[in-house]
């Protein structure tokens, strides 16, 4: 099994999820309501601290759920742990191994917090910390960039949202990602082609907003464990006060910019780096004057829902950046420097 193959088999994993955890989540979304949660607090790194600023959007949006981001050294290095009352204490980990995450949930459970691990082994330390246990179900993942672990963990969270919210219509188009993922994957072998254009890129900047600034910082870490690009994640109107200032002509910049709520910002920003600032853009998008605007353009399918985008548009990141590496002459499996399993403390 390589990189290529997780990464391709995506589909198939989400289908697998959607299928044997609905129940689960269901139970866990109903013993959620009868707690008196007040706001979410959530514990990750690396991949799945991406996949927590998804849930950051995703629970906000649609369940009215604030979500605050763990600081974990709080709960090891410095013994001072923040109070948790009402809060729904997530911890996010694909090994389920980090020693930080497992104390921020083990902390939850001192303080009487329901406490809820989200990963892909039912054994690891993490698991025996919490009260619930969402088993993305990804199976065993051997290159050392996450792929389908990243995208189970979204799969999880968005269906959680779902079963909390009870909404039927949205069941429904969860039930359409792995055909929108099947599609995306059909432009591999253009994917490949034009990767060879970025050859010699060593910076960039990433933009996304909304729901996607999720998958800017996930596609600016795989540039950057992968490819050894200096990939720099931003929402856009984050760019504009004061980063911008060190684009030049012909800057490689990448944009997530589907349709949605924040697409007229995004679109705005895009045109402005590629008509004044003459960038060079390659762009995630399904909107045909976005897509215009770049010199690499990277099509989703038109009717993916903007709750549901980061699932699909981080697809045609992972294979870019998968192709970029092999046409740098890089390790695809074995980046340098890193491990597959990372245990932070």
């Amino acid at each position: 099994m390589s990189l290529h193959t997780e990464i391709i088999e995506q589909p198939d994993r989400i289908d697998s999820l959607l299928m044997s955890q609905k129940k689960n989540v269901e139970n866990i979304a109903a013993e959620i309501r009868k707690r008196d949660i007040q706001y979410v607090f959530l514990a990750a790194r690396g991949t799945s601290d991406n996949a927590g600023r998804y849930a950051n959007y995703l629970l906000g949006a649609l369940n009215g759920l604030p979500l605050a981001l763990a600081t974990p050294s709080l709960f090891t290095y410095y013994k001072q742990p923040p109070k948790l009352k009402n809060a729904l204490v997530i911890g996010i980990s694909q090994s389920g191994q980090s020693p930080d995450i497992v104390s921020v949930l083990e902390e939850g459970r001192k303080q009487n917090c329901l406490t809820l691990s989200i990963t892909n082994d039912s054994r690891s330390p993490l698991t025996k910390a919490s009260d619930f246990l969402l088993d993305i179900q990804a199976g065993k993942e051997k290159a050392v960039a996450a792929t389908k672990t990243y995208t189970t963990e979204l799969m999880s969270i968005a269906m959680l949202s779902t079963a909390l919210s009870g909404d039927k219509k949205r069941w429904a188009e969860l039930g359409g990602v792995s055909g929108w993922m099947r599609t995306v994957l059909k432009h591999d072998s253009a994917i490949s082609q034009s990767a060879e254009r970025y050859r010699y890129m060593d910076q960039t900047v990433v933009l996304g907003r909304g729901f996607n600034y999720s998958t800017a910082f996930e596609w600016a870490l795989k540039l950057k464990e992968l490819a050894y690009v200096k990939a720099e994640p931003y929402s856009s109107a984050d760019f504009q006060h004061g980063p911008i200032a060190m684009l030049e002509s012909g800057f490689p910049v990448l944009g997530v910019a589907p349709k949605g709520k924040v697409f007229n910002s995004m679109y705005e920003m895009l045109k402005r780096l590629r008509k004044e600032l003459f960038a060079e853009l390659v762009v995630i998008s399904n909107d045909k004057k976005a897509l215009a605007l770049a010199s690499l353009p990277l099509t989703i399918p038109t009717d993916v829902p903007e709750w549901l985008s980061p699932l699909i548009c981080i697809l045609p990141a992972q294979m870019f950046a998968y192709r970029l590496t092999q046409a740098k002459g890089y390790n695809t499996e074995r980046p340098r420097s890193i491990r597959k399993v990372t245990e932070t403390r």
